[in-house]
């Protein structure tokens, strides 16, 4: 084939857009454009294949091919030529495809006569939509002119693909952002919710991908890279940036300055794009090379490139958050990810939230804890799906959101959110009564916290103090490390809420997946068992101490329980503890009033730490059983890995049998003992925890209710008998039997 002009280009691309344009139904489309473009690039053969489902390719239209195969021939996710050039999004170039390895014949679609093969991806930002193919029966490859001809025309088909050119009612095809989509994620922050998208980071639409003046469109493109320059030059001269952050915006400014970034998208506006489709075409390049690349650091640059990228389009089209778009009515967050300071700015607006990314443990998920906000995460692609207003409903008990429901699964959802309604006013009547069990056992239930928000629901859940008050959030939410002063009088503040009601402040429990935006984070192989918590807090002993002198001044001579968290051995809890008490003789030596009662306990997240010697457990005052780092360190489960977490059952007797040994030793010494996490706050768990005798219980507001409406109604005898019952059947799990025993008690 001969060298194509530019020109040429231009004109293939407005007749396109013609075909695009014009009053037509998808297929009919479709069918226009793979004669088009075979007649342009002279090839007998040209075929669309789209994604029917993220794993399926579904030959949509062909020019050369059986017709009756459209719509037919299907193949999996690099299954074949076309296949691999979904999966790698490259292209895949052959003069005998044939012979090439992975080919795979499809005997309905007559494509034995033709020997060469050129695919190219049809995708937009990351997000793979189909394969884009040309086919001729002369044996050549094509040549790179060619080849970047066809990728040109593969973005314009992106972009209308996007905005459903092709779909139609009665055609079959998948239109998107139209249809119904259940995301399967995993969950966050227990509790359902329903209402509209609201995007944290709003998708850039290109209406117009095609353009007719590649001058102007020049133009345009090196005056909005020219205002980005600015923008990221304005942003590296505040003086409040600490390094990481300069570094962050070294790299834009080098992403930004790049002659050869502009040059590309110079020459994609001369084949006819338009200066936000050129924009896209690159950022798409730049996304499948570099997620190839085994260099972790240069995959990270995708993200810095993304962003970049981003900020063009919304300098291009004028769209993005600051557009004055008013929330919509029930507002639920849709966002890759999103950091606490930010997810506090929404407050308790919104109605749930829904990211592609996070984990149980993130920033995210602590926030949404603390405001009682649904959270499901791992939700993948609901970014690429979801448009602002669309309608959706977020199941946290599930780890499921569903994108423009059906009206059926609405009316279940609403059935679902009412009788959770009516469960929670009947557990609202029982707010001043004790969790007094039939046998006449009394269980302390505190509440966990983390932000003042979190204070109001003391009274309203009927907790009997706060098991833990996390602190590190204060820390988790500001750009800069907090103030002493300020850090004494959110204490105090808390303090002043709970009413003289027990608070048990954790000290800063950071590292793992808690890294502070002023903290360079640590690239370690399991951050989880790595450098965290208490170990920071000891090599770090200024921010220990300064979080110490906080607390101490805060509570004006009143009561003051600490503790610390991940202590794995004794040595650890004694130079802690030491920490402390020279604070205390410091405050005193100054004149400053101390604690009239001062508590020192740790948390017990490590199976080590169960073993420590008895003057451990004599010297403590107190030991908390953090059951979310136990369970996972005791099963070695990821709690963050969703292929395990819910592998494993708390129920487990080997895990039951352990948490005696843990409620023997600290009877033994006199230590008080307490259970906090997410099984505190299942009713069944909670239940199964009491009967092995633990009486002090810490979980989110919201659980308090049923469970001590499941407390009031058992015989803590009766249950630790069907626990035995259920060991002595060498069972694994005493969850079965246990079932079977609740459903025969009466109310």
């Amino acid at each position: 084939m001969p060298e194509r002009s530019d020109s040429d280009s231009r004109k293939l691309l407005r007749r396109l857009r013609d075909v695009l344009g014009a009053q037509s139904k998808g297929q009919e489309r479709l069918d226009q454009i793979t004669h088009l473009i075979a007649d342009s690039m002279l090839t007998e053969v040209c075929s669309i294949y789209l994604f029917r489902d993220p794993e399926t390719l579904e030959l949509c239209a062909t020019e050369g091919l059986k017709p009756e195969a459209v719509h037919q021939t299907r193949m999996k996710l690099g299954e074949g030529l076309v296949g691999r050039v979904a999966r790698s999004n490259t292209p895949v170039n052959t003069a005998d495809a044939p012979s090439e390895k992975g080919f795979r014949y499809m005997p309905e679609t007559g494509e034995e006569i033709y020997s060469s093969f050129l695919g190219v991806p049809i995708q937009r930002v990351g997000e793979k939509l189909g394969v884009l193919v040309v086919q001729s029966k002369t044996a050549r490859q094509f040549s790179d002119d060619e080849i970047y001809a066809l990728e040109v025309v593969a973005m314009v088909l992106a972009e209308m693909t996007e905005l459903g050119a092709f779909t139609s009612d009665d055609d079959g095809m998948r239109a998107l952002h139209r249809q119904p989509v259940m995301f399967h994620g995993a969950t966050g922050q227990e509790g359902a919710a329903e209402g509209h998208v609201w995007l944290h980071e709003p998708r850039v639409v290109v209406t117009n991908p095609v353009a007719d003046d590649p001058l102007t469109e020049i133009d345009r493109i090196r005056e909005a890279v020219g205002q980005l320059r600015v923008s990221v030059d304005d942003l590296l001269s505040l003086q409040s940036l600490d390094k990481d952050q300069k570094q962050v915006l070294e790299a834009y400014r080098m992403f930004a300055n790049s002659r050869g970034w502009l040059r590309r998208m110079e020459e994609d506006i001369q084949s006819g794009l338009s200066a936000e489709a050129a924009v896209e075409k690159e950022q798409s390049a730049a996304r499948a090379r570099l997620e190839t690349v085994p260099d972790a650091y240069l995959r990270e640059r995708l993200h810095d490139l993304d962003d970049l990228s981003n900020r063009l389009l919304r300098i291009l089209t004028g769209q993005g958050a600051d557009t004055g778009a008013a929330m919509p009515e029930n507002p639920v967050l849709v966002a890759r990810n999103i950091g606490p300071a930010e997810l506090l700015e929404y407050g308790r607006k919104l109605r749930g939230v829904v990211l592609e990314d996070g984990s149980v443990g993130s920033h995210a998920a602590i926030v949404a804890r603390a405001l009682a906000i649904p959270l499901v995460i791992h939700a993948r692609r609901v970014t690429s799906e979801a448009l602002n207003g669309d309608h959706i409903l977020v199941d946290g008990d599930q780890g499921i959101a569903h994108l423009r429901p059906e009206e059926t699964v609405a009316r279940a959802f609403r059935d679902k959110i009412a009788m959770q309604t009516q469960a929670q006013q009947r557990y609202a009547s029982l707010r001043d009564l004790p969790a007094l069990t039939r046998c006449g056992t009394t269980i302390a239930l505190h509440m966990n916290a983390g932000l003042m928000a979190d204070l109001p629901s003391l009274d309203g859940s009927g907790a009997d103090g706060v098991g833990l008050f996390r602190t590190e959030l204060q820390f988790l939410v500001r750009n800069k490390m907090p103030r002493r002063a300020e850090l004494a009088t959110l204490y105090a503040r808390v303090m002043d809420a709970a009413k003289g009601k027990r608070v048990a402040f954790r000290t800063l429990d950071i590292g793992s997946d808690k890294v502070l935006p002023y903290m360079k984070p640590n690239d370690e192989p399991n951050p989880a068992m790595g450098w965290r918590a208490i170990r920071v807090g000891l090599d770090k002993p200024g921010v220990l101490r300064m979080q110490i002198q906080a607390l101490l001044r805060a509570t004006n001579g009143r009561p003051l329980t600490v503790m610390f968290p991940f202590v794995s051995e004794f040595s650890e809890f004694q130079h802690a503890r030491a920490h402390v008490l020279r604070e205390v003789h410091r405050e005193r030596s100054l004149g400053h009033v101390v604690p009239d009662q001062l508590e020192i306990g740790a948390m017990l997240e490590t199976p080590s730490l169960a073993f420590a010697p008895d003057a451990f457990f004599q010297l403590t005052d107190f030991v908390s059983i953090g059951g979310n780092d136990l369970k996972q360190f005791f099963f070695a489960a990821d709690r963050e890995n969703e292929r395990v977490r819910r592998r494993y059952d708390m129920l487990n007797l080997s895990f039951l049998g352990f948490i005696e040994q843990i409620i023997a030793r600290c009877a033994a010494t006199g230590t008080p003992l307490s259970f906090c996490g997410e099984d505190a706050g299942r009713p069944v768990e909670a239940l199964a925890l009491a009967a092995l005798g633990l009486r002090n219980l810490s979980m989110r507001p919201a659980s308090i209710g049923p469970v001590k409406a499941l407390l009031r109604r058992a015989d803590l005898a009766q249950i630790r008998r069907v626990i035995d019952t259920a060991r002595a059947n060498g069972e694994d799990s005493a969850r079965p039997t246990l079932m079977e025993f609740l459903s025969t008690l009466s109310d």
